[in-house]
């Protein structure tokens, strides 16, 4: 039997989506419900405020409410995003624009296409160009880019005509890139292709890691994945091998260890090589929160870094990660949010 928690307690409660049969709501750690259950849909609040939509399963409106059940969002967007850095973008009518905690409309839908506020900007798109806004609207970096990236460690990579180069947040040219492609910096080091091979270049534009790679991931936790002859491994920042290139794939090291494949199946180590989870998932994702998302025979669960499945594999889909402690999975049509402990946030 669930209950419902009075609205004095509500003030520091971190809610939680919660599903009860086809409609959502929200409720406290103890499953103490707070706002009832009356949305077709609702995700974890960000910034105070909690995403819900109206309608039916075929689509609806989006909004948000706050932790009394308030809605601050009106429920009339096409579609939104969750709040980043104090605002939140909004489609109405196939244009984006942003909404601030207030619901006021501090930037009018007007792009084809917008992402989240990430150190004060954010990235848009209107009529095929690309360019930066603040949070008051203003093109501070002008819509005249064909292509533009988010920006990484401060710089994004750009192309115009043809051109390409990494500016700064002021707009301004800062590194010139004749290479095919180009990843973000990561720590330091941006990983570039040229003529099928891949390196790895500082902030001063110089080569400090030679193409020699067929492949390549950036640099996390001081350690890239890296593809020779289609066979992976991780290098470090000098360029030297530090875990055998010998298995069939890899992925970045998140909290110690890195995801590898070997045998079609995929496992852990740790930064010396070593193997700490054996490799037999159908996939592993990365840790997050002391956990990892791992898939076997088309079941899905979590396990803890010493390799316990701590979160039984019984889920037909599972997030990749869990963030604030809260990971969205499925059985069979019916999704909804757990804990780390495993408490599922739903009722039949």
């Amino acid at each position: 039997m669930l209950s419902y928690l009075p609205l004095e307690h509500i003030k520091n409660t971190n809610l939680i989506p919660y599903r009860k049969s086809d409609k959502w709501g929200f409720c406290d750690e103890h499953k103490n419900i707070v706002i009832a259950p009356k949305y077709c849909a609702a995700e974890p609040f960000t910034d105070g405020f909690g995403f819900v939509e109206s309608g039916d399963e075929y689509g609806g409106k989006y909004g948000f409410v706050d932790a009394a059940g308030k809605v601050v969002v009106p429920i009339i967007y096409d579609d939104a995003q969750p709040f980043s850095e104090g605002l939140a973008s909004i489609v109405l009518e196939g244009k984006f624009g942003f909404v601030d905690r207030t619901g006021k409309v501090v930037v009018s839908p007007k792009y084809d296409y917008a992402h989240d506020f990430d150190s004060g900007l954010a990235s848009v798109e209107l009529h095929g160009k690309r360019g930066f806004i603040d949070k008051t609207g203003v093109e501070t970096i002008a819509l005249k880019y064909d292509k533009a990236s988010f920006f990484y460690e401060g710089l994004a990579d750009v192309e115009i005509k043809g051109e390409r180069y990494f500016i700064d947040k002021k707009g301004e040219k800062i590194l010139s890139l004749n290479y095919d492609g180009t990843m973000g910096f990561t720590e330091g080091l941006a990983g570039v292709t040229l003529n099928g091979k891949d390196g790895f270049l500082n902030r001063n534009g110089e080569l400090v890691i030679p193409l020699s790679f067929d492949s390549s991931g950036g640099f996390f936790e001081g350690l890239a994945c890296v593809e020779i002859n289609g066979k992976w491994g991780f290098i470090d920042k000098t360029g030297s091998t530090t875990i055998e290139v010998k298995y069939e794939n890899a992925d970045a090291f998140s909290e110690g260890l890195g995801s590898v494949k070997l045998n079609g199946k995929w496992g852990f180590v740790d930064r010396t090589g070593e193997v700490v989870i054996p490799p037999k998932y159908d996939y592993a994702h990365n840790f997050s929160e002391g956990l990892s998302s791992v898939e076997l025979n088309g079941k899905n669960g979590f396990i803890d870094r010493t390799g316990n499945e701590v979160i039984p594999l019984k889920y037909d889909f599972a997030s990749m990660h869990f963030t604030n402690g809260l990971a969205l999975v499925r059985i069979k049509d019916k999704g909804f949010y757990i804990g780390k402990d495993g408490t599922e946030f739903y009722e039949p």
